[in-house]
Formats: C-alpha cells, sequence, structure tokens
C-alpha cells in the first residue's frame, strides 16, 4: 500500500494496485499547474485508489476538454488528474505521496515545451511531444 497527502494534511488517500506509465511531463500546462520545471506522474486503476480524509476538500478544475485536475481547496497540493475518455484510470503526481512508490520515472516527454531554464541532465529517454509507448497506450497518459 502507498499512502499520499497534501500539504496542509486535509486530504489523504492509499493506493493498493501498481503505479504504471511512470514520465516526467513536461508541457505548459503540467508546469504551470504544479509551478515546477516538470510533473513526474503515475497512472493508477481508478479501482486501487481511495480518498481517506477529505475527499469533499478536492477542487477539480478542467485543464482540458474531459481532463480534470484535482487539487487541494485549502493549500493548493496537486493531487491527482482524471480523464472522460479514461474513467478507469487516475493519472497520479509523485510528489504528493507520502511513501516509495518503488518506481521511477522512464521517459521525458513533450520536452519541445520544457522550461528554457532547466536541463535535462539524466539519460531517460527524450520525447519532443507525447511519450511514444505511452501515449500510444494510454493516449491521456501525458495531460
Amino acid at each position: 500500500m502507498i499512502k499520499g497527502s497534501c500539504l496542509c494534511g486535509r486530504i489523504a488517500y492509499e493506493i493498493t494496485g501498481p503505479l504504471t506509465d511512470v514520465l516526467n511531463c513536461h508541457c505548459t500546462m503540467c508546469r504551470k499547474s504544479h509551478g515546477a520545471a516538470f510533473r513526474s506522474r503515475a497512472t493508477v486503476r481508478v479501482t486501487d485508489f481511495a480518498w481517506t480524509r477529505g475527499e469533499n476538500h478536492v477542487t477539480w478544475y478542467c485543464s482540458s476538454p474531459g481532463s480534470y485536475r484535482g487539487f487541494c481547496e485549502a493549500c493548493g497540493t496537486p493531487l491527482l488528474s482524471r480523464f472522460d475518455q479514461r474513467p478507469d484510470f487516475y493519472g497520479l503526481p509523485l510528489g504528493a505521496l507520502d511513501d516509495d512508490p518503488g518506481v521511477k520515472p522512464a521517459a521525458h516527454c513533450h520536452v519541445s515545451s520544457k522550461a528554457p531554464w532547466f536541463d535535462i541532465t539524466d539519460n531517460l529517454p527524450q520525447y519532443p511531444e507525447g511519450c511514444g509507448s505511452f501515449e500510444e497506450a494510454d493516449p491521456q497518459a501525458v495531460t
């Protein structure tokens, strides 16, 4: 089991299944919504995710048609993404995890829109737009 929570502690959740499609997304929306050079994220099945505290404090924002980002209404911590086209899966920002998820990003995507002040210095594959096999398996995985 993996646990996660927001910065102020109003919201908490548990994950009981595997995290997949782990990547670093450099798209403009991810950078702006996280206030960082990129967002490290994974995919988790809806059936493997459960709110354990404060679900009523999650505010949802429609970031693009059919894609919604959930965050804490008090502290603003990004917690989850959900997708109309993939209702059985969530996008999970790794930054709100309290535990080691046991996985690491396997690629950088949308590097054509990465922050100009950030240099990617690891040896992970870099995709100018989507993430190759990640996007073929889950077109919404990178939003």
